[in-house]
């Protein structure tokens, strides 16, 4: 069905009476200045859509479970034990049924696709499923139910730490060779499902991979989205400066050929010269700034980043909170609380909204290795519309629309989203809704009575 948007964001422009047709899940024809006919799905204000860039779906469960303060400084490293204890206990169902809510979650909240990096594989214990991309599949069957265009990267992990430490507790879960990896992943490309959907690999991070193992994958993988966690903690990048005489975004950028299908997850933290050299690769940011706030991670070196044109996006990463204009707004406002400045994510002068908003489109698209992130004949039709009339956007010059949706709008103004052409949020509501949540009930109540 064509769409007809009163108000559409074209490239940079506001474009008032826009009728747009899909083709095969692309944009096949743009008309301007076209009025409204019955045959059409009608909406106030069209944007692209975003991809949400980093996701770890099975912590979504876990979302408000980790908040007590226990005996001891309490930081990511707490945390990650509780989230493995956690995990020993998920079923194949359970994981199938948690990710479906994740992903609807995203597209109502105006994500078109994810890129999931998936790094639990095995039973608990580490025995292997008969089928070793048992529990790949049950992302790509959440994927399916949802209509949520998928970006899937399963993930190496192999030690315990960046001295090769063996992997225990929780971490069996993960634990892959270098052998096992690549039939995982050859695996998971031989099942990769036919409509709207990509396949890249997620060495998990400099920690627990080793440089020769990392070497191997690269070599084996030529093509495709790369996704590495990097310089989340100052710990980790005291331990890797330790082992590899070099601190984790300095040594990455010195030792793999890091170029635009690179995406580095955090990135939190890094000296001037890294972020300059970061952004003159091509590879882009992988952010997750409510999460980051969540664990106490650190802030993005976003000012110098920025001016270098570096590339960015944004991912739910623990999915403690699915909010697409929080994730954009917290961005914003760690930069003003720690540079005590206004308007800092624009480069020159203009709308910050807009900038962020923009940037992020693109810089997803390009780190999920999809042809979308505007709104242009023969890109992918991911499209999110908003409520205009929503008393907080009602009063808003077209140039202001942006901020008021990234530092003002509350959740809730998303009326319909298209994922690769998908219809899937109508008024507001997934498609499925009343489907998956009912399962998801179902699944933690079972996780519970587990405990």
């Amino acid at each position: 069905m064509p769409i007809h948007a009163k108000k559409a964001l074209l490239g940079s422009e506001w474009v008032h009476d826009v009728r747009i047709e899909t083709v095969h899940g692309r944009i096949s024809q743009i008309q301007t200045q076209a009025r409204a006919t019955p045959d059409a799905t009608q909406v106030n204000v069209l944007l692209p859509a975003l991809g949400n860039l980093h996701s770890h779906a099975f912590q979504r469960a876990l979302a408000g479970m980790t908040e007590t303060r226990m005996a001891g400084r309490e930081s990511f490293w707490t945390w990650r034990n509780l989230m493995y204890r956690f995990l020993d206990l998920l079923t194949p169902e359970q994981i199938e049924a948690i990710a479906a809510l994740v992903f609807m979650e995203m597209q109502e909240a105006g994500y078109a696709s994810v890129g999931e990096f998936h790094y639990v594989h095995h039973q608990p214990g580490g025995a292997p499923y008969d089928q070793q991309s048992e529990l790949s599949q049950r992302i790509y069957s959440a994927a399916h139910q949802t209509g949520i265009g998928l970006t899937h990267l399963p993930v190496l992990y192999t030690y315990g730490g960046v001295a090769q430490e063996e992997l225990s507790g929780g971490q069996l879960r993960f634990g892959n060779d270098v052998d096992q990896f690549l039939r995982l992943v050859e695996e998971c490309r031989a099942t990769l499902p036919d409509i709207d959907s990509n396949l890249g690999i997620a060495p998990h991070s400099l920690r627990a991979t080793s440089p020769t193992d990392l070497s191997k994958v690269l070599q084996a993988s030529p093509k495709g989205p790369v996704h590495i966690h990097i310089a989340e903690q100052l710990l980790e990048v005291a331990d890797v400066q330790t082992a590899l005489g070099q601190r984790p975004v300095a040594w990455l950028l010195d030792n793999a050929e890091v170029d635009a299908r690179w995406c580095l997850i955090h990135a939190t933290h890094m000296t001037d010269a890294e972020t300059r050299a970061l952004a003159r690769s091509g590879a882009v940011a992988g952010l997750c700034p409510i999460t980051e706030a969540n664990l106490g991670d650190g802030i993005f070196n976003g000012a110098t980043y920025i001016a270098e044109n570096g590339r960015f996006g944004v991912g739910s990463d623990s999915n403690i909170r699915i909010s697409l204009s929080e994730e954009l707004r917290t961005l914003e406002y760690s930069q003003r609380m720690r540079d005590h400045q206004r308007a800092v994510l624009v480069k020159g002068e203009g709308s910050v909204g807009h900038a962020i908003y923009t940037g992020a489109a693109l810089g997803g698209a390009q780190a999920l290795g999809r042809d979308a992130g505007e709104i242009a004949v023969g890109k992918l039709a991911d499209l999110v519309a908003i409520d205009r009339d929503h008393p907080t956007l009602c009063a808003l010059t077209d140039d202001q629309l942006l901020d008021g949706l990234c530092f003002a709008a509350p959740d809730g103004l998303v009326t319909d989203l298209w994922s690769a052409g998908r219809h899937m949020v109508k008024q507001g509501r997934h498609v499925a809704r009343d489907q998956i949540i009912p399962a998801y009930r179902s699944a933690i109540a079972g996780l519970l009575a587990s405990v």
